[in-house]
């Protein structure tokens, strides 16, 4: 199987540097991957909790605090059982923090964005850096 042929999914945010970077990386690597900018097509109840489940945490980490109602709607109260947490990412998908990267090799939470490269075991094709210069990958396409 190419790389290019290698079935990669984002849930991605483009306005969102981190999110950015890990596609880029995504690219680097010679994947195009399904990209599901989550905010317009959020995932189904089925669709979150598989995700979950398949990156091993637990709702609760996958809370987004920053930017978004979190503190609004009292979910750091520890009364919120999975289920419910759940629910308010559903109702506000904004709550889901990203990107979300699935791979053959794995689902993952990719925050830092060079977490990606964890699940994504293949070479990557030249130089890169995140958005604000710091460099993730030489010349030589090995991590810096």
């Amino acid at each position: 199987m190419t790389e290019s042929a290698i079935p990669v999914t984002i849930y991605h945010n483009p306005a969102c540097g981190t999110s950015r970077n890990v596609l880029a990386l995504v690219r680097n690597a010679g994947v195009e991957p399904t990209i599901i900018e989550y905010l317009k097509t959020p995932p189904d109840r089925a669709t979150l909790q598989s995700l979950i489940e398949r990156m091993g945490i637990r709702p609760r980490d996958l809370l987004r605090q920053k930017g978004t109602p979190y503190e609004e709607l009292g979910l750091r109260a520890t009364h919120w059982t999975d289920s419910q947490l759940i629910e308010q990412m559903l109702a506000h998908p904004i709550l889901i923090n990203r990107p979300i990267v699935v791979t053959p090799w794995g689902v993952k939470l990719c925050r830092p964005s060079e977490e990606v490269l964890d699940i994504l075991p293949l070479p990557q094709k030249g130089p890169i850096a995140k958005e604000d210069g710091e460099p993730l990958i030489d010349s030589e396409g090995k991590r810096v």
